[in-house]
């Protein structure tokens, strides 16, 4: 069984990032949680959720 892996995004990814995210990943079951707003989802971040998402994970990475 795969590893459930949270990658916490504090800032957009760049090249060397995505690619780290896609390595570490692999074929295992990933979700990523951006703490930036976006262009596409201009929303606040669900510290709630965020929190849900820590524990419900095997593994959780922050990005800088």
């Amino acid at each position: 069984m795969s590893s459930r892996i949270l990658h916490i995004l504090k800032s957009p990814p760049d090249q060397v990032v995505s690619h780290f995210i896609d390595e570490i990943t692999g074929d295992g079951v990933a979700s990523v949680f951006s703490l930036y707003r976006d262009d596409i989802a201009d929303l606040p971040v669900d510290w709630s959720r965020l929190v849900d998402d820590i524990f419900n994970h095997e593994l959780v990475i922050c990005w800088w």
